[in-house]
């Protein structure tokens, strides 16, 4: 150690993941799909839990995403967080004028990941007779 830092040697590799995790969601929402896959491992898993999907491997997970019918017009990371090998980012997307709210759940070995679990979910209005409790969030 050389004084000038007082973070915990671990802390360099969760920078290169959290760096990599910024390159991945800034080529995804700029439609880059060779770039947005080069996070993860050849042999990766992703699940949509919600459709009930599981999709093998880095290639098909690229070949899936390129094929979707309808290309994001928006994309916002709304915040990562993570420690070790668990990372977490929530983000928006905008499709077709919808947005959904999604959350990825990545799980990484040597830098790459290897399992990643996405939720997606709709909006909704905020019903009127929680008001006195809440405030509404942009």
């Amino acid at each position: 150690m050389n004084g000038e830092t007082n973070q915990p040697e671990q802390s360099t590799d969760e920078d290169q993941i959290h760096e990599a995790l910024d390159a991945h969601w800034q080529a995804s929402a700029a439609g880059d799909t060779n770039a947005e896959h080069d996070i993860y491992d050849d042999n990766a898993i992703c699940d949509y839990p919600q459709s009930g999907e599981r999709i093998l491997g880095r290639s098909n997970l690229q070949a899936l995403r390129s094929h979707h019918p309808g290309k994001p017009s928006g994309f916002k990371v709304r915040r990562i967080l993570g420690k070790g090998d668990l990372w977490i980012t929530e983000y928006t997307i905008d499709y077709q004028g919808r947005s959904a709210f999604t959350v990825s759940i990545m799980e990484f070995q040597n830098g790459k990941v290897v399992h990643e679990t996405q939720y997606f979910a709709d909006p909704f209005e905020a019903p009127a007779w929680r008001s006195q409790w809440v405030q509404l969030i942009g």
